[in-house]
Order: C-alpha cells, then structure tokens, then sequence
C-alpha cells in the first residue's frame, strides 16, 4: 500500500436538486471527495452524460481535488439528478432520475486497471438497479488484489434494490455498513426474526464472512461490530443544516482509520465527529481546510 491509500467511490455520481440549489454528490462520489479530504487518495469510478451538467461535473470535481480520469462519458444518456426534499430535521428523501448515465457503467481497460490497484473500494445498491451496471460493478470486484478492503454501503433507496443485488453485494464485501432502518429492513428480507441490532450484525457477519457490520444511526450516533468487539458510540448533538453526505462520510472517515489498524473505539469517535460535522454543512462535500481537520476530528484529544 502507498503511503496514500487509493480509496475507490464505484456508482452513481449525481447531482443534488436541493432547495438551496445543486450540489454535486452520489454516495460512492461522497465517499471518494471526504477519502481526498482525509489525505487519501480518492477517485470516482462512475459516468456521466455529454451533457451541460456533466461538464459542470467534472469542472467541479477538478476544483475539489478529484481526478475525472475514471469519470466516464456516455452520449446518449442525461448526467444523474436527484431531487432532494429535507424534513425538519434536515434527513432527506430523494426522486432519482432515471434511466441517467451511471445505468450504463462499463467495464473498461481504463477501469480494469484502476481496480487492480486499489486499496479500498466502497459500493452500493443503487449503482445496480440496472444490469448493465450492476454486471460492470461485479466485474471491478472480481479484478480487485486479493488484500483490498470492500466496503459495501447498502444505501437502501426505494424502488432501487432486491434481495439478490444485496446479497451479491454483501457477499464481495469486507465490511457492510448500514443504517439503522436499513438494518431493519435487510432483517425482514432475510427473514431473521426478532434480534437486536448487535444479534443482526452477527448474522450478517456469519452469513458473508465480514470482518466489521456498521450501523449508523444519525444523532444517536452508531454500532461497530466485528468478531471480537463492539463500539457504541452515542453521537453528537449538532446543529443540522442537511444531513446528505454525513453517512458517506462516515464511511470514508472508517475506511481512512480501519486500514490505518486503529481500534474500533479510535474509528467509531472520529468517524462520528466526522459525520455530525458534515450534517452542519450544506450539501455532500463541503469543502474542508487542512488546518480545520484535527479540530473536527478531535485527533489531539486520541492521539
């Protein structure tokens, strides 16, 4: 591994429609934006359209330290959108355009030599919704090194998922990260009965050979759980502006430290400092400076 770890965003990358005004984002985009945050090196794996929105895409994520290198470009099919409506808390529910460009993801030289050399990769659900994708998905997978970490963020949004994708999903993953409704929800499909959440990440821990179950659970902070431990961590009570992106970074924040060897107690706190940071923000990838980085970490109060 470089001393910067190649930390891979593979699906969607989309543009946020929030009711302060667009916000370039998908959750394997976020994902890779806060790895770069974090000293690491991120790439977005994903596809957008020829289109305005497409060009303003990779515009922007040249001006936020993203290469578009593995960005790819599809002629025949719009850039994504989602439309967000916030509640009062600042959770949001999204209206996913659909067929957009990321449907079509293609298994390419380009990418096939990207996953051959990365260290983390962090996928979803959503990316899969088509078979074209999903096949490519599998594809990058497949051709990952033996030692990569596989992340899967089950990211959960309806009409977007099955049994089967989650499954096929779960079973490439090192660690599978959800959130506390999602966790419920995979419990019914997977018909497991009445178990707490800690009983539930076993299961899942048991059934795909995962090293870590991570359970997000907003402003009451989240669950780690692997073999030997667990990590429960209250969260932070923080103002919310949206909380689009605070999930993504978490998992980048997990990714950043889990690699790094640090204890699950170390992962969960900087993790959620991390994330409740994010929700005071507006939109997926605020901009961060490097000398606001310890402070929201609280890296000095662990290290």
């Amino acid at each position: 591994m470089s001393e910067r770890p190649l930390m891979v965003g593979l699906g969607e990358l989309l543009w946020d429609l929030l009711p302060s005004g667009k916000r370039l984002g998908g959750a394997p985009a976020n994902f890779a934006y806060m790895a770069t945050m974090l000293g690491d090196e991120g790439i977005v794996a994903s596809r957008v359209g020829s289109d305005e929105l497409g060009h303003e895409a990779r515009n922007v994520m040249r001006e936020h330290g993203l290469s578009s290198t593995y960005v790819q470009i599809d002629d025949q099919h719009d850039t994504g959108t989602a439309g967000v409506l916030l509640d009062s808390g600042g959770q949001p529910k999204f209206a996913i355009k659909e067929p957009v460009a990321w449907d079509f993801l293609e298994w390419t030289p380009a990418w096939e030599e990207l996953s051959g050399r990365a260290d983390v990769v962090c996928y979803g659900s959503l990316a899969q919704r088509s078979a074209v994708s999903a096949n490519s998905i599998e594809s990058f997978l497949r051709n990952l090194p033996k030692a990569a970490l596989c992340i899967c963020d089950a990211n959960l949004r309806e009409p977007f998922y099955s049994m089967d994708v989650l499954t096929r999903s779960f079973r490439h993953a090192n660690i599978v990260k959800v959130n506390n409704d999602e966790l419920q929800r995979i419990s019914a499909m997977m018909k497991m009965g009445a178990q707490d959440d800690e009983a539930i990440a076993r299961t899942l821990m048991s059934e795909f050979d995962l090293k870590l179950v991570c359970i997000t659970r907003g402003k009451r902070g989240s669950l780690l759980v692997s073999q030997n431990n667990t990590a429960d961590h209250a969260g932070f009570d923080v103002k919310v502006a949206d909380a689009v992106g605070a999930g993504d970074a978490f998992t980048a924040c997990l990714a950043h430290y889990f690699i790094l060897g640090k204890t699950l107690e170390e992962i969960s706190e900087r993790a959620n400092r991390f994330g409740s940071w994010v929700a005071t923000q507006v939109g997926a990838t605020p901009l961060i400076h490097a000398a606001q980085l310890q402070a929201i970490l609280g890296e000095s109060a662990l290290s």
